[in-house]
């Protein structure tokens, strides 16, 4: 068993943090403007992230079940071993269920999810205002349920590095260990 992470498991971690860190704020900043040229293309950016999220977040999984994870160390109690095991878990589940939502939702409001404004993806349902507006509050929902979970994820790792000065961090940020 490995003492760290896969440069691909890092690589995607990475890439679907940075694209997350991306969706996000924009997706607040645009959902408040009115229509117009400039908020159809934010929501264009928008989902073409969403849909490159999701792409990665496959490769990410099927990685992941075919390369094992470091182990978490013997110092770590347990209910912290069952805490983070949880958050990877729900932030996985969620890597999934936010792009899914956004594309369901862009199909139940009428408007076709096409990727870097060249591959028409197929709509998932059939126009329907009121699934649309359900599908609306899920994604956001979801989202503030993620963004409560990146702070978690990220609390642990800054507590992990400085106060139990272990691996936990240097795992996924080689070039913080001061071993390499």
């Amino acid at each position: 068993m490995t003492d760290r992470y896969t440069k691909t498991a890092v690589i995607l971690h990475w890439l679907i943090a940075l694209l997350i860190f991306a969706a996000f704020p924009l997706g607040l900043y645009m959902h408040g403007l009115p229509l117009s040229p400039t908020k159809l293309r934010l929501y264009s950016y928008h989902k073409w992230i969403g849909v490159t999220v999701f792409l990665f977040a496959v490769i990410r999984v099927f990685w992941r079940s075919t390369h094992r994870p470091p182990l978490l160390p013997d110092a770590m109690l347990r209910w912290e071993k069952i805490a983070a095991e949880s958050v990877h878990y729900l932030l996985y589940t969620l890597i999934f269920i936010v792009p899914i939502t956004g594309w369901l939702m862009s199909s139940a409001k009428g408007f076709q999810t096409v990727w870097f404004g060249v591959l028409p993806l197929p709509d998932l349902v059939g126009k329907n205002k009121a699934l649309g507006d359900l599908l609306q509050e899920l994604h956001e929902m979801f989202n503030y349920i993620m963004l409560g979970l990146v702070i978690a994820h990220v609390a642990a790792a800054i507590k992990h590095h400085f106060i139990e000065r272990d691996d936990i961090l240097t795992r996924m940020i080689p070039f913080l260990d001061k071993k390499s």
